[in-house]
């Protein structure tokens, strides 16, 4: 017989109790979990939920900004961002195929070839400690095509190229401080960008053109792919609204075209120009220099402020159309009447206070004389009506356009000296923005109209959210007043004596007008000095009889020679923008003007400088095509006749670029097709509206490109 040991039993015992109290724990923590559904904190049921299931978000297109006839100024691009996995763990199940960063000192020289950052700074994001994916900051972001096809064709392992969204501005520099431009932020621990419109519409319209992102939920296997018959949640997102302006792109590049050319030339401090439709109150084009590239910001550092809107500053002698509007309307001008010029209760004429003996009331306002302001305030007016003038005219609060931060005028008014001095534009600060609005009165008898840039917001969808409207403000003068100002400032233009004479006339219109010199003040008191040291403006509008178009242009600290004087960089951009803008807008010149026919030179060989220069001293207007430095082909010919003005199509060396064609006739459109070996197809009649390759697109010979044509309005 075998006797057991009785150590065997105590520790069968003893086993038996260690099971039982596992048992027993097992069993408390299987009731525990029941009951609460939790492990160390975590919900099992999220858990279970994250791990089958999954969401991505589906991304809202931003809305585009579009000018008054449907060209794009800022809309959504495909854009290529360089991302790299660099988790192993992924790479696990298939060693031998792996789908993260497997040899990131390789990685990292090759990735040098085609983004803008060194071969160590790329090894040292691949490394980073902790990082499941990788991003390259603003060298990763926008990368072309080509490059995108480089990269890909290396086959890196973990390597990816995500195609997104960037906003894009087509135009460059383009009424950039109206429109404003998008600003990215990186987040450095995940390199993730978010972004938000800074400046302008897309500023203070951010939220309305950014919409909102969607998102889709569904669920998925232990290997990630989507399960059959899974109930798909899918919350659609809605695309910003779009934005259309009262801006005109073919006025806004002449204007940016012009400004430009002064600075170029003459270099100035700051350029503000606007050009507005005074009967609506619409703001065809607006611009100032310095400005800013969107894309690039570029020059964003020089300028945050739109100066046309948020700067007030001593307008100068444009302040007396009003002073002379509210001496019309009461009675208190008479254009006849004489007066002692040069001095009067402590202020002086611009020329040193000498004056020009004893004029007329007319002249002085033609000679921009001081002392006939003065006077007209002081006796004929009285400074208690003048500054019921100022509050009629919108001169001392914000004109309430539809653009952010506007800023209010400085009205200085309590002694008998500053009243004087405000009367012609000296001490007192308004905006350019609130002389445009009061100038509306003058230019569409009597009627004032708020200024605005937004025509209308649609939904994605195409449906109107807001539409804008004229909106009269005051009618601070009669239209019997108004003509009469008019007719007065013509003279500003047409006399000898007048301070715009041979500098604002436009062949064929006629201008009504007034000039302003402004002085600048210094820190610690007084004005600059200096032939240079002045705001130079003017503003003006044509045709004087029922104006169509009124234009503020000021110029400041421009670099003149000894002869030069303020008003010639002011009126080159005056005068080439209202010009080509009455022109481009079908508006019937005052006068017909007699056209004369020229003779077509040879420019092939030249380079484009120099054909440029040769065309306009012929009277031809120069049109560029190609990339290259060197004019190998022309239409027309040499030895053609054709009448100044008439577009000459220059061909280059380089690429094949096609040119902005809206407004062109079939004829010029041609002689770009012939150039390029284009094959031309049109429909309608009149002059381009839509052209299928995009200005500025490089094109190849034999390529298809098709115009529209529709008759002007």
């Amino acid at each position: 017989m075998i006797r057991k040991q009785p150590n065997i039993n105590v520790g069968a015992a003893i086993l038996f109790a260690f099971f039982c109290l596992l048992f027993f724990v097992l069993v408390v923590r299987f009731v525990y979990i029941q009951a609460t559904g939790e492990v160390s904190g975590t919900v099992l049921a999220a858990e279970a939920d994250k791990r089958h299931n999954s969401s991505r978000t589906l991304e809202a297109s931003r809305g585009n900004i579009l000018d008054r006839n449907g060209e794009v100024i800022a809309e959504d691009a495909v854009s290529y961002k360089l991302v790299a996995v660099t988790d192993a763990e992924l790479s696990k199940n298939d060693p031998s195929n792996p789908v993260h960063v497997k040899d990131p000192e390789k990685t990292a020289k090759e990735l040098a070839k085609y983004i803008d950052l060194e071969e160590s700074e790329i090894y040292r994001i691949l490394t980073k400690e902790g990082a499941k994916q990788v991003e390259f900051g603003t060298a990763g972001k926008d990368l072309s095509f080509d490059v995108k096809k480089k990269i890909e064709e290396l086959k890196l392992p973990g390597v990816l190229i995500t195609e997104g969204k960037k906003r894009f501005y087509p135009n460059g520099m383009f009424a950039s401080h109206v429109i404003g431009y998008l600003e990215e932020k990186e987040d450095e621990d995940t390199g993730t960008f978010t972004e938000t419109g800074r400046l302008g519409i897309e500023g203070s319209l951010n939220s309305l053109l950014t919409g909102t992102n969607g998102s889709m939920k569904y669920s998925k296997d232990f290997w990630g792919y989507i399960l059959p018959n899974s109930n798909e949640k899918v919350v659609a997102a809605k695309d910003g609204d779009n934005v259309t302006l009262t801006l005109d792109k073919r006025i806004q590049s002449i204007l940016e075209d012009s400004m430009n050319k002064v600075v170029e030339e003459y270099n100035p401090k700051k350029i503000i120009a606007i050009v507005a439709n005074p009967k609506t109150g619409e703001i065809l084009a607006m611009s100032q220099r310095p400005s800013f590239d969107p894309v690039t910001r570029e020059g964003i550092s020089d300028t945050w402020h739109n100066e046309a809107i948020e700067t007030s500053f001593e307008p100068g002698s444009t302040m007396k159309i009003f002073t002379l509007a509210a001496a019309v309307e009461e009675g208190a001008f008479n254009p006849d009447e004489q007066y002692q010029s040069g001095r009067y209760e402590g202020i002086g004429d611009h020329n040193n206070g000498v004056g020009w003996g004893p004029i007329t009331y007319l002249e002085g306002v033609q000679r921009s004389s001081n002392v006939a302001f003065a006077k007209l305030a002081k006796e004929k007016l009285g400074f208690d009506k003048l500054r019921e003038y100022i509050t009629k005219f919108g001169l001392d609060q914000p004109t309430g356009i539809d653009l952010p931060n506007e800023a209010n005028s400085q009205i200085v008014y309590n002694w008998p000296i500053e009243k004087i001095t405000t009367s012609f534009g000296q001490g007192t600060a308004i905006t350019p923005i609130q002389q445009i609005q009061a100038a509306t009165a003058i230019a569409n008898d009597g009627k004032m109209v708020m200024p605005h840039v937004i025509k209308e917001i649609r939904d994605a969808s195409g449906k109107l959210v807001k539409k804008a409207e004229t909106e009269v403000t005051g009618t601070p003068i009669s239209a019997e007043t108004a003509k009469e100002v008019r007719d007065i400032l013509e003279t500003v233009i047409t006399s000898e004596k007048g301070t715009g004479y041979n500098k604002y006339n436009i062949e064929g219109y006629d201008v009504a007008g007034k000039t302003g010199t402004a002085q600048i003040p210094k820190s610690g008191g007084g004005y600059l000095t200096g032939h240079d040291n002045y705001i130079f403006s003017f503003l003006g509008m044509a045709p004087k009889d029922d104006p169509e178009l009124m234009m503020y242009v000021a110029v400041q600290q421009p670099e003149l020679e000894g002869n030069e004087t303020g008003s010639e960089p002011v009126s080159e951009i005056f005068t080439t923008v209202m010009k080509s803008s009455l022109q481009y807008m079908d508006i019937a010149p005052t006068k017909m003007v007699a056209t004369k026919s020229v003779e077509i030179p040879n420019l092939s060989g030249m380079t484009v400088e120099e054909a440029k220069k040769i065309a306009e001293e012929t009277g031809l207007t120069a049109i560029v095509i190609g990339n290259g430095n060197t004019i190998e082909g022309q239409l027309p010919e040499e030895g053609q006749s054709y009448l100044e003005g008439e577009k000459i199509i220059l061909k280059t060396n380089g690429e094949r670029t096609v040119p902005d064609m809206t407004g062109w006739s079939l004829r010029d459109a041609i002689k770009v097709a012939d150039l390029h070996s284009l094959k031309l197809e049109s429909s309608g009649s009149g002059y381009v509206e839509t052209q299928s390759i995009k200005a500025g697109s490089t094109v190849e010979e034999n390529a298809e490109l098709t115009i529209t044509l529709k008759e002007p309005e």
